[in-house]
Parts: structure tokens; C-alpha cells; sequence
């Protein structure tokens, strides 16, 4: 019989669910990290036990990353007193307009006022301190730095 009337498995048609990416490098965070990222897992854990259905799988997926996150926590001394580092609070003037932020870790960053080192705005705005100016997206002292909090 031809290939063609072969009936398939609906299982045949299904993406891999591949395991979710760590971040390259180090996992840095500040002070708050471990104790973030120890709640994450503690309510996927109870998420997990709950779950009976598919859904299980995914939460297990994600468990499984944030027990690795939680494994590799390296917590990150808070920089000197006038230079932007994790950990920092900063406010600068960026396109004319003020703006605050907190440096933290991948796994601490959230959308609102809290971004990771790694982020472009981050890496240029670490290592420069208050009345400093940082080039960023290929312009030139595009950012002033007004105010670096370390506390």
C-alpha cells in the first residue's frame, strides 16, 4: 500500500518542545535574586503537583529552567557609591526626557522599571556615574546620566 493512504498519528504533526534557553554568561542578580527566584520555583513546584492535564508538561518545562536558574544564582556585590552597576538605581535623560531604572539580574528584570545587565540600555549606561555621558544605539553621548543610587 502507498505511503499516501498511510493513516498518520496526530503526534507526528507536533512541534518538539525543545527546553526553555538560559541566558549565556553568568547569572547575576542583586541581593533580592535569590529569594525572586526561590518563590518562582516553590509556586511551579505547587503548580506542577496540581496540574493533571497536558498543562503539566509545560509547567514541568519551566520548572526545570527555573531549578537550574536557582542552582547557578551568583548574588552580585552592589558597586561604589557613584558608578552604575547591578544593582544600581539610575536616573538619566535620554531623547530629552527623564527616566528611571533598576540594573538587576535576567531572571529579576521585569517590563516596568527594572531591566537586566545585559540589555543594550544597561551595558551603556554601567560603569559611568552621575554628570556622565554614554553613547548608545550608534549615537553619541546619547544618554546623561543625572543620578546613580547604590543602596
Amino acid at each position: 500500500m502507498s505511503v499516501a493512504f498511510r493513516r498518520e498519528s496526530d503526534e507526528e504533526h507536533l512541534e518538539p518542545r525543545f527546553e526553555l534557553p538560559i541566558p549565556a554568561g553568568p547569572n547575576f542578580v542583586t541581593a533580592a535574586g535569590p529569594a525572586l527566584v526561590a518563590a518562582r520555583v516553590a509556586a511551579l513546584e505547587a503548580a506542577v503537583a496540581a496540574a493533571t492535564d497536558e498543562s503539566r508538561d509545560v509547567l514541568a518545562r519551566e520548572l526545570r529552567y527555573w531549578n537550574t536558574r536557582a542552582a547557578t544564582v551568583e548574588v552580585v556585590a552592589l558597586p561604589t557609591d557613584d558608578e552604575v552597576g547591578i544593582g544600581s538605581r539610575v536616573t538619566f535623560r535620554l531623547d530629552g526626557r527623564e527616566r528611571h531604572i533598576a540594573i538587576v539580574g535576567h531572571d529579576e528584570a521585569d517590563a516596568d522599571a527594572r531591566i537586566a545587565f545585559a540589555a543594550p540600555l544597561a551595558r551603556a549606561l554601567m560603569g559611568t556615574g552621575p554628570g556622565d555621558l554614554a553613547d548608545f544605539q550608534g549615537r553619541t553621548d546619547a544618554i546623561e546620566v543625572i543620578a546613580v543610587e547604590n543602596s
